[in-house]
């Protein structure tokens, strides 16, 4: 018995780095290197630039035109700005192409909301509804001319629909008569109106 203990032992740590082998072989090809392994080789599709989460890339503030204070190359409401990944991130750019990125290449392009404007200024609406409303000045600026011609006539209906008019202007919910938004400064204090949408619909609380 105490003869056979010393030939049984050499079998027995066989057995166990055997064992030992086969978790490492499968912890190995199952975790992320493993992961990362199996992508390289072409078994897994490689992560689009606009795919990235939080943290893996930076985007650069919009470009301000001056004159609309809305973003450089506005259409349909929205505009693009440039993002750039993390160094040492590979993934597809916006051509396609699968780039390793250093940090300074552009990845992607987020597209960043914008509004339409048409040369009316939020400041001067509200100064001419405030100084001049009773003449109907705010009115014919804004493109109603046949609201700021009653109101000249009736000395802005004897002043209260001047005071309207001033609340309704300032709050913004009177505008542009071609639909379009004020002027305000990009980075200065914006109202925006909330609808009722699939998307702001505010569902039923459910409480433990």
């Amino acid at each position: 018995m105490a003869a056979a203990w010393p030939s049984g032992l050499p079998a027995a740590g066989a057995v166990a780095a055997q064992f030992l082998g086969v978790l490492c072989l499968i912890s190995v090809t199952t975790g992320p290197w493993g992961a990362a392994a199996t992508a390289a080789a072409g078994g897994e599709e490689l992560l689009k630039c606009e795919d990235l989460k939080v943290g893996q890339y930076i985007c650069k503030d919009p470009k301000i035109n001056d004159a609309t204070q809305e973003p450089v190359n506005c259409t349909n409401y929205t505009a693009h700005v440039p993002c750039f990944p993390a160094p040492n991130i590979t993934c597809k750019d916006f051509s396609g192409n699968e780039t390793h990125f250093t940090g300074n290449e552009v990845g992607f392009l987020k597209p960043v909301s914008c509004r339409n404007v048409n040369g009316y200024s939020y400041k001067v609406a509200v100064a001419l509804s405030l100084f001049l409303g009773w003449l109907g000045a705010d009115r014919f600026y804004l493109g109603y001319p046949a609201l700021g011609l009653l109101k000249f006539c009736t000395v802005g209906f004897c002043g209260i629909g001047s005071l309207i008019d001033f609340i309704l202007i300032s709050m913004q919910i009177v505008g542009p008569s071609d639909g379009s938004s004020y002027i305000i400064d990009y980075y200065g204090t914006r109202l925006i109106r909330l609808s009722i949408t699939n998307e702001t619909f505010r569902k039923t609380q459910l409480y433990p």
